[in-house]
């Protein structure tokens, strides 16, 4: 990695070193790869503002994950952050925005849309590191921090309607210890494959939910076994 990326990652790192171990260095790294080898097939990509953006995209992480209100959207905050790290840091206004616009865009339960070929990979890129084998170690991961069930048998749409902002399934959770996995899976991953931009990223995502799909339904056969 070049010197001005690792200094970025530094950067990243300090600000993330209280970061849950879902949303810690280690996801952004594998975020970071995965949009390099989506970039690959992809022409006309700005290497130098996917980087800086998959480095920076989850800064704010911590401070959303503190926040009981639920007010904190990290997307937003971490747009913002970066911002400000690379003015410190002289970098150009015009990459400054396109950093931005990749990282407030990047969130699935949110209003905002990349529109970038960059904010399109960077999107595709964190969402595949939330589904396959590592999204269920992750999902289960962020259900032990937050008291959640290991299973939830409850009307999907019920739910959605009760506790997701606005009533749609890629609103925010409002009270996340009602949260569970397999929701997660019902209301978020199942449909990631749907919203995936490019081509490349298609194919992986739906082998890795693929793998999911199966995870969860054994899951359920065996908890309404005992």
């Amino acid at each position: 990695m070049e010197k001005r990326y690792q200094a970025l990652k530094n950067i990243a790192e300090k600000e993330m070193q209280d970061a849950s171990s879902a949303h810690d260095i280690d996801h952004v790294m594998r975020v970071y790869n995965l949009c390099l080898y989506l970039a690959r097939d992809e022409p006309n990509v700005d290497l130098d503002v996917l980087k800086i953006s998959a480095l920076l995209h989850d800064i704010a992480r911590v401070q959303e994950d503190e926040d009981n209100s639920g007010n904190t959207d990290h997307a937003i905050l971490s747009a913002e952050m970066a911002g400000e790290i690379l003015r410190t840091l002289d970098y150009p206004e015009r990459t400054i925005g396109q950093v931005k616009h990749c990282i407030v865009s990047h969130r699935f339960r949110s209003h905002n849309r990349p529109r970038t070929k960059e904010a399109k990979i960077l999107f595709d890129a964190d969402k595949l590191d939330v589904i396959g084998a590592i999204g269920i170690a992750r999902c289960f991961m962020i259900a032990g921090q937050y008291g959640e069930r290991l299973y939830s048998n409850v009307s999907i749409d019920e739910y959605v309607k009760d506790n997701l902002v606005d009533g749609k399934r890629n609103g925010r959770i409002k009270i996340i210890s009602q949260h569970a996995p397999n929701i997660e899976f019902e209301t978020k991953f199942k449909h990631i494959p749907d919203t995936i931009h490019t081509a490349k990223a298609k194919q992986l995502a739906q082998r890795r939910l693929d793998y999911m799909e199966h995870f969860f339904e054994r899951l359920r056969n065996d908890i309404e076994f005992s």
